[in-house]
């Protein structure tokens, strides 16, 4: 048995999450139905990161154990073959016995995008927030910066979570604009359930004037997830790099 590592492309606009659900269709089964037609093995591959429905990647990895003797570098080619069109696999490789997407990441990298303009837009429609209010970019700036370190992230965390603790450190987080766009990236070693989102959400009404830039602090230092702003929807969110 080997062990393949792929790295993988989604628009999870169509897709109820990365991981498998009876009801609903995930992104973890159409690639475990694409390597089924490939390989006649029944697999279900790990995933570095259980994005939510509507998340997209630019860099999910998935690892999975194969009998197969088709070349590593092939399966990428060959499995997109099986995928449909808003799944890609960039790359696979053969890993290390021991690898394993989700235990063995070090840090993951998302990206947030935020639309700012009062029209609505057809391009970016599933592909980020629209916000129709002038945002102020300075105070999301000073917000994103106070996130930076290792902190207790508890306010951050939504409900339905099962994690033992609530510290990460976050080594990267920085907005920067593009013309109507406010693009959010974040960097760290690991990440609570709508942990992003719920920065997004908040300092996007930092921006809009509701709350102020020291709310963060204030926040971390409480642990009170009321004090916070809306969850962002999750459409405006990219997995865009798994750190190993």
């Amino acid at each position: 048995m080997r062990k393949i590592k792929l790295i993988i492309e989604y628009d999870g606009s169509s897709y109820n999450g990365w991981q498998f659900q009876k009801n609903a269709p995930s992104v973890q089964e159409a690639l475990s139905r694409a390597i089924k037609k490939l390989t006649g093995e029944d697999i279900l591959p790990d995933g570095a990161g259980r994005t939510d429905g509507g998340v997209h990647a630019y860099g999910q990895v998935a690892s999975f154990y194969t009998a197969s003797r088709i070349p590593a570098e092939k399966f990428t080619p060959a499995l997109n073959t099986y995928l449909p069109e808003d799944i890609s696999i960039v790359s696979s490789e053969e890993a290390d016995d021991k690898f394993h997407a989700r235990f063995s990441a070090k840090g993951k990298h998302y990206r947030y995008i935020i639309i700012n303009r009062p029209q609505r837009s057809a391009i970016w429609a599933k592909r980020a927030w629209h916000i129709r209010e002038k945002l102020d970019f300075d105070a999301m700036r000073e917000a994103a910066g106070l996130i930076l370190g290792h902190h207790n992230f508890r306010a951050f965390c939504a409900s339905g979570h099962n994690v033992k603790t609530f510290d990460r450190t976050v080594f990267h987080s920085e907005w920067r604009k593009d013309g109507d766009l406010y693009i959010y990236d974040i960097k760290g070693d690991g990440f609570l359930y709508n942990m992003v989102r719920i920065m997004v959400g908040t300092m996007a009404d930092i921006g809009k004037g509701r709350l102020t830039p020291d709310i963060i602090t204030e926040a971390i230092r409480s642990g009170d997830r009321n004090l916070l702003g809306v969850t962002a929807p999750p459409y405006g969110l990219y997995l865009m790099e798994v750190y190993y």
